[in-house]
């Protein structure tokens, strides 16, 4: 394992930068501004895009191997490799620990399509599974319960998602993984710098999956993904497939993809990578000011957060959830909703064959679900504005 050159932290009190223009009732508060993010790293982005133009290496190279090694060192894994987006991630790792035609994967009922469709891309069958009901992310008991009830389908992984920020359980997925002789691949998209049990989001199961997604805490200037792991092995696999199965040019040995990391977006995300620890900090503090705000108010199901979540988002459930929603984008607020369905919802994966009430607590947070705005560049006053907007709309009144 290569040594940690950040430290590790459960949590922090530091607080959003003040901004030079406090909110006020008619500014627009977005669900996400990368202006304001972009304005204070600017000329270290600049500095980046401008070394790789002047070295004229635009595929791999210095760039993507840097950010790798730094990745690596960053999350604790042994080993980083960049890829064209989370998505081929996801397909690059399930390929590389073994997954084929006709094996199936565990995975959660509540996500992002992308974490199911990789399965179906690698020729597998998801088998989803239903969360926890606070944490949202794939519930242990059920995974044991799905798995000793048999089946026809060869199951060769679990794909838990760290969803919205928050590791699984992965400790109790290793038993089951462990009881029945499974890989565990994170789904870690929305998990940069995430902490459990004193490691980090991508160095807690067998392969760690990151997107790059502009929105995400690191995010790109357009899309990136890349895989991490322990093992040598996997990341050599993932290195060939990620480049058209080639180890040297016109050298195919066999049948894989053009899915290599962007060397602009690579040296971006080297700039942008010195932040995201104070970055995460301020997102902590966001949503612990939500917390305290929210506490109490019955209509309101907020997700207890372990110490070590980096709240990609911050999410509540409520009945009523349409017109409350409304009356916040009335009000210039950018709240949102991730997700509106359950997977097995999805026209997509309609021939899985799932009916309405296989899932219901994915189904009940799909209906319910509503992301309130955070981002590291939010001020305290636009929380409190959001915070009071959304008060107003539950009890059917105007923020004044």
């Amino acid at each position: 394992m290569v040594e940690s050159l950040f430290p590790v932290t459960q949590s922090s009190t530091a607080k959003p930068r003040p901004s030079q223009s406090p909110a006020r009732q008619f500014d627009p508060i977005p669900l996400l501004d990368l202006h304001r993010q972009y304005q204070q790293i600017r000329e270290e982005v600049l500095a980046a895009v401008e070394r790789v133009c002047s070295s004229q290496q635009y595929i791999l190279g210095a760039e993507v191997e840097a950010l790798e090694r730094e990745i690596a060192a960053f999350t604790g894994a042994s080993a980083a490799v960049g890829c064209a987006s989370g998505t081929d991630a996801l397909w690059l790792a399930l390929l590389s620990a073994g997954v084929q035609a006709g094996d199936a994967v565990v995975t959660t009922a509540f996500s992002f399509f992308a974490s199911a469709s990789a399965i179906v891309r690698a020729g597998a069958r998801p088998v989803l599974v239903d969360v926890d009901s606070d944490t949202l992310n794939l519930s242990p008991e059920r995974v044991k319960a799905r798995l000793r009830a048999g089946g026809s389908y060869r199951i060769r992984a679990l794909l838990p998602v760290h969803l919205y920020g928050q590791c699984a359980d992965v400790d109790a997925l290793h038993q089951i993984a462990d009881e029945f002789q499974l890989s565990i691949i994170e789904d870690a998209a929305q998990a940069h710098g995430a902490v459990c049990a004193g490691k980090r989001a991508g160095s807690l199961g067998d392969i760690g999956c990151f997107s790059f997604y502009p929105g995400k805490n690191l995010g790109a200037y357009g899309d990136g993904g890349l895989v991490t792991t322990a093992r040598r092995d996997i990341a050599e696999r993932v290195q060939l497939l990620r480049n058209c199965g080639s180890r040297a040019k016109y050298h195919h040995d066999e049948v894989g993809l053009n899915s290599r990391l962007d060397t602009l977006q690579a040296a971006i995300l080297r700039a942008k990578l010195r932040h995201l620890e104070e970055w995460n900090a301020a997102r902590r503090w966001i949503a612990a000011h939500y917390d305290e705000a929210l506490r109490g108010i019955s209509q309101v199901h907020r997700t207890p957060h372990a110490p070590g979540s980096v709240h990609h988002l911050y999410v509540v459930r409520l009945a009523g959830r349409e017109n409350v929603l409304q009356a916040l984008n009335d009000r210039g607020i950018g709240a949102g909703i991730h997700y509106p369905f359950a997977l097995h919802e999805l026209e997509a994966y309609a021939s899985l064959g799932y009916r309405a009430g296989a899932f219901p607590i994915a189904e009940n947070w799909a209906r319910q679900c509503l992301s309130l705005p955070i981002y590291p560049e939010i001020t305290a006053a636009q929380v409190d504005f959001c915070i009071a907007a959304f008060e107003a709309a539950l009890q059917g009144g105007g923020c004044q």
